[in-house]
């Protein structure tokens, strides 16, 4: 009788032997012994009667399980933990049963045959593995089974393997109107983007151009509606190592805008397909507790800015970064950020298509790669459990960015190339001085007149020097009133010399009248925000409110926001909005921006933007 006992406790799973120990060691269902009464201790034990009650499952733990938690032993919450822990032993031991069953069947057929391959005909074999070798060889095939269950987490159902757990996907929707309304008075404004990325404008000289330049759009109203949509994945890796990808929309491979217009004539229009665009691929190196990260590829942003007065809030950094931070005291963590970044990388065959006269032979140029290099220092405080305060001062330095009059180039149609052309922007808003790049004379060695087909660059130079702060009272927590500030100066802007080269930015009227030069190197901007810090839930809300001063050449146009004034710095004027949650990560957004030209032609709209935004 012991030896049978000791087998049939070894058959029963191992949650099972456990609440049976839990029940013999208590005294009685939910009573302690010192609850009992004194006859109760003392009296005779009288015998055991079964009970006629019929199990409420035909499972003998899970009965066990509930009869603790009818007697008050286990909650409800325990018991299904235990019931659940129940299920998977027993899907994990029938899996291990099943394979060493088919294992050992195996092993028997491939023994017999064997053994009648090596005997004549005629003769018959039994084979006989005893008992302890198979016990032995079940056992060691079910570990196999539940370590590689407990790896690929098929032991319990529901659950994900190992590595798609590591993986995590986003993305987020927005549906915008926006109107663009513009008042009388406006001036025309040369679109220089369209001229750098297209083919050279005739600049007059010898020869008149009968034709305007591209200009923006000054006097019609607008009206669009569109969408942004986004999808991302972030794996992580081993040893602190991480990866990400985002794609998103986008009406064309703009750095600061992945709105696409419904119906735009730019895609096609009637029903057109829309182009999606790799947003974000980068590879990631974080310590534990995140004090050192280590980026490289396209990534967020990594410095800290509270506004979008010097880097639109969505541009994408391509390049390397480095961040670090250290809590030195409680509440205080001081924290720099330092990157290296190519704006522009001079193409593999980049050349002049005219012909040296000393070599005889295609002429190709250096290259003129273009970096941004910056470096940024802060501290971060907490001075109360929902209060903070943030501040940093940061450098950068737009490297090789200005252009540069060429050398005495002959150009006699559009498709000439002269030395310096590559030091025309790639990429524009507006709001920045130009200059000329090419020194075209108006006759040729023949007397012939030469065409001005001009390119244009960046007048100055760009090193500017940004300190940013942000202010948060969470007194009203989850209710807060935040105040953001920042203030710009291009350390690199000489206005004289930028004034020699100028072609734009001369205060001047409708006209046609020109007067000085007013282009400016400062910026700032002042915000206050009152409501919840984060839109997630059904009726959280925040509003806003404030005022953005950025003349012409604080920073390059193409880097900041493309919303207040249709995009572009040399913009002043004010702005507000608020938010408001219609469910779970699902939000409506009002904005108001109203701005108006520093220097230059004059030029003001009013921007109404209305989104329906959800993120999942």
């Amino acid at each position: 009788m012991l030896t049978m006992r000791r087998d049939a406790s070894r058959r029963l799973p191992p949650l099972a032997v456990s609440l049976c120990a839990l029940v013999c060691a208590a005294p009685a269902f939910g009573q302690s012994a010192t609850d009992r009464s004194p006859t109760e201790k003392t009296s005779v034990a009288k015998p055991a009667r079964v009970s006629q009650a019929k199990p409420s499952s035909p499972n003998a733990t899970i009965n066990l399980v509930n009869m603790l938690v009818k007697q008050g032993v286990l909650t409800d919450d325990q018991a299904q933990a235990l019931i659940k822990q129940a299920e998977d032993e027993a899907y994990v031991a029938r899996q291990a049963a099943k394979d060493a069953n088919a294992k050992a069947d195996d092993a028997s057929r491939t023994a017999t045959a064997a053994a009648a391959a090596a005997q004549p005909p005629g003769t018959r074999h039994v084979t006989y593995v005893p008992e302890i070798v198979k016990r032995q060889l079940r056992e060691e095939i079910k570990q196999e089974v539940m370590v590689k269950a407990q790896r690929e987490n098929w032991a319990s159902p529901g659950l994900y393997p190992e590595w798609a757990q590591r993986i995590r996907f986003y993305g987020d929707f927005r549906a915008r109107y926006e109107g663009d309304f513009f008042p009388s008075g406006n001036g025309p404004l040369v679109n220089f983007n369209a001229i750098n990325t297209g083919s050279p404008f005739l600049d007059d000289g010898s020869v008149v151009n009968p034709y305007f330049p591209p200009t923006y759009n000054t006097t019609q109203n607008r009206e669009r509606f569109r969408f942004r949509a986004r999808l991302g994945m972030d794996a992580e890796l081993f040893d602190g190592f991480s990866a990400g990808l985002r794609v998103a929309s986008g009406e064309n491979s703009s750095p600061v805008s992945t709105n696409q217009t419904l119906g735009s004539s730019a895609s096609g229009g009637d029903f057109s397909k829309y182009a999606v665009w790799i947003d974000r691929a980068f590879l990631k190196y974080q310590t534990f507790g995140d004090d050192l990260t280590l980026s490289v590829g396209r990534f967020d942003n990594p410095f800290w800015s509270p506004t979008d007065l010097a880097w639109y809030k969505d541009l994408g950094f391509d390049g390397f970064a480095v961040q670090a931070r250290r809590e030195v005291y409680a509440g205080v963590t001081p924290f720099a950020v330092a990157g290296a970044f190519p704006i522009y990388n001079t193409d593999l065959n980049a050349g002049l298509n005219s012909i040296d006269q000393t070599l005889a032979a295609p002429v190709k140029v250096p290259s003129q790669d273009k970096w941004l290099f910056g470096g940024q220092l802060g501290v971060a405080s907490r001075f109360e459990e929902a209060s903070s305060l943030r501040f940093a001062v940061a450098y950068y330095d737009f490297s090789n960015v200005k252009g540069r009059l060429s050398s005495q180039c002959l150009v006699y149609g559009t498709s000439e190339v002269c030395d310096t052309d590559l030091f025309r922007p790639s990429f524009a808003q507006k709001g920045n001085t130009y200059m000329r790049l090419r020194s075209i004379p108006s006759f040729d060695s023949a007397a012939q007149a030469l065409p001005n087909y001009q390119y244009y660059g960046l007048a100055a130079d760009y090193r500017p020097v940004v300190a940013s702060g942000q202010l948060d009272f969470g007194d009203f927590h989850p209710i807060h009133v935040v105040l953001d500030g920042e203030y710009m100066w291009n350390t690199a802007f000489k206005r004289d010399a930028v004034k020699a080269i100028a072609v734009n930015n001369f205060a001047g009227t409708v006209d046609g009248s020109v007067g000085p030069f007013n282009g400016g190197d400062q910026g700032w901007l002042g915000r206050v925000t009152v409501g919840h810090k984060e839109i997630r839930h059904l009726w959280d809300w925040n509003v806003h409110a404030g005022y953005k001063y950025l003349e012409s050449d604080a920073t390059m146009d193409a880097f900041v926001d493309s919303d207040f004034g249709l995009g572009g710095t040399n913009l002043k004027g004010y702005f507000l909005g608020g938010n408001v949650g219609l469910g779970e990560n699902v939000w409506a957004t009002l904005r108001w921006m109203s701005a108006n030209n520093i220097a230059g032609t004059p030029y003001a709209v009013d921007v109404l933007q209305v989104d329906l935004n959800a993120r999942f």
